[in-house]
């Protein structure tokens, strides 16, 4: 029986209107790397700092620590403005499926490969707050922040997972919208669900070890694993 869901948040839970996409690929090709849409759909989810550094080195940039943290400060300010222009929204169903697991008790953790700067204010925007009781619809939100390494790294389910007092990987399903979100759930030991709402088709989604691949995170209640 599942005991904790853990979602990513951009593309999963949330429509940044592919904000991430743009403002990843922006300031990689600022430092004047070129960005291949395989390499930015291999390092989507991930820690942005990594990606960044990764994306940089492929194109042909030198990721040193001094531009790469000019790139994700670049990142940031574009995401930002991005988001002031277009705010992101929850997607259709996201918000009744979350509120249907926590009536059955079952504990809602959000995971993503953003820092806690740049989470936390899109959850604000959204209303989306964590605690106890029903005026709160989440139990636990980790960031980059909160770990050592993001995805494929399990820390950010693993760490999600203390956060709610969940010890059992058996009871945890995490769900993505990306390769390393299903990666990162394998090593972790978690039920795998990958959700066509991003930018990757189920055919992508499937080439990497998954239990299910869904159209949404709205289909997760339907799942056999979250019946009580």
């Amino acid at each position: 029986m599942i005991g904790l869901v853990a979602l990513d948040m951009a593309g999963t839970t949330i429509d940044d209107h592919g904000s991430v996409y743009v403002a990843l690929a922006e300031s990689v090709e600022e430092t004047g790397a070129s960005v291949a849409d395989s390499d930015l759909q291999e390092w989507m989810g991930t820690d942005k700092v990594t990606a960044i550094t990764a994306l940089m080195k492929l194109g042909g940039s030198d990721p040193s620590p001094l531009r790469t943290a000019a790139a994700f400060d670049r990142f940031r300010a574009i995401l930002a403005a991005s988001y002031k222009e277009k705010p992101p929204v929850a997607l259709p169903g996201v918000v009744d499926a979350m509120v249907e697991l926590r009536d059955r008790g079952i504990r809602i953790a959000l995971t993503t490969g953003f820092s806690d700067d740049v989470a936390i204010p899109i959850l604000d925007s959204l209303g989306w707050t964590t605690g106890e009781g029903d005026r709160h619809l989440l139990d636990a939100v980790v960031t980059t922040s909160d770990v050592r390494a993001g995805r494929p790294a399990p820390y950010l389910i693993h760490h999600a997972m203390e956060r709610t007092g969940v010890t059992d990987v058996r009871a945890v399903l995490a769900a993505g919208d990306t390769i390393v979100d299903l990666q990162a759930a394998h090593n972790a030991g978690v039920l795998r669900v990958g959700v066509v709402t991003g930018q990757l088709t189920r055919e992508q989604l499937s080439t990497v070890p998954h239990d299910y691949i869904l159209g949404s995170v709205a289909e997760l209640p339907g799942l056999k694993e979250t019946q009580q």
